[in-house]
């Protein structure tokens, strides 16, 4: 079996099973029975979704969904390029680090990011950033908001006009992905039409078009607390 055949075998896999990220899969064993392939076209199909930032694996704990391979597999079947694989050291870092921990990065990152939006930004830029916040807004999936929702925030650091804090978001972002965040349970289908981060991406926005940078500091800020406390619970 070629090694792109059972690459993406294994990320159908993934896809159908439901796997999400920080989940863990199979063990090899019951992966080979279940794929009807052999060892070595196995190890090679995971070599290649881990270089691509799908996977990563633990010595002794297993192989985890690093949160891309659905991202992927979108970009083959529309004929895009193909996402940079998460650089070693990245991938290192995202395990090392909790979820906890990678949400106080953001909160010391991403107000000031939004910060310089608002003071850079051109009228193309906020126009982006707008139409990003209108498709997370309609999202009629989790899976979907959170892609859309991941978008909206690249879109506010390409809105910065500085490629240094860009690449920072985007390196960060990277980590994001590898971070082990556990399952979260979802009580609906989609985020209920006035789930609170609506509001807070509108208040945000609208910050960065009016050129408001103390605003939309403020803003992101209030936004990433909420979502904090969503997550874990804080007062």
């Amino acid at each position: 079996m070629e090694e792109g055949s059972a690459q993406d075998r294994l990320r159908r896999f993934i896809e159908g099973g439901g796997y999400g990220v920080g989940d863990r899969l199979p063990p090899e064993r019951q992966l080979i029975a279940e794929l009807g392939m052999t060892r070595t076209a196995l190890r090679k199909g995971l070599e290649a979704l881990e270089r691509e930032g799908a996977i990563w694996r633990h010595v002794g704990k297993g192989t985890f969904v690093a949160g891309v391979a659905s991202e992927v597999a979108a970009m083959e079947d529309t004929g895009e390029a193909q996402p940079p694989a998460i650089p070693a050291p990245l991938m290192d870092l995202g395990r090392q680090i909790t979820p906890l921990r990678m949400m106080r990065a953001r909160l010391c990152i991403e107000p000031a990011i939004a910060r310089e939006a608002a003071a850079n930004a051109s009228t193309e830029a906020i126009t982006r950033v707008r139409l990003a916040m209108e498709r997370a807004n309609a999202a009629t999936s989790w899976r979907d908001y959170e892609a859309q929702d991941d978008l909206f925030h690249r879109a506010i650091a390409e809105a910065t006009d500085n490629p240094m804090l860009l690449a920072v978001f985007d390196q960060m972002n990277q980590v994001r992905r590898v971070v082990i965040w556990g399952n979260l349970e979802r009580e609906s289908a989609r985020p209920a039409h006035d789930h609170s981060s609506f509001g807070e991406h509108t208040a945000v926005t609208n910050a960065i078009a009016e050129r408001n940078p103390a605003a939309a500091y403020e803003e992101m800020r209030m936004h990433l607390r909420s979502v904090s406390r969503r997550l874990f619970d804080e007062e």
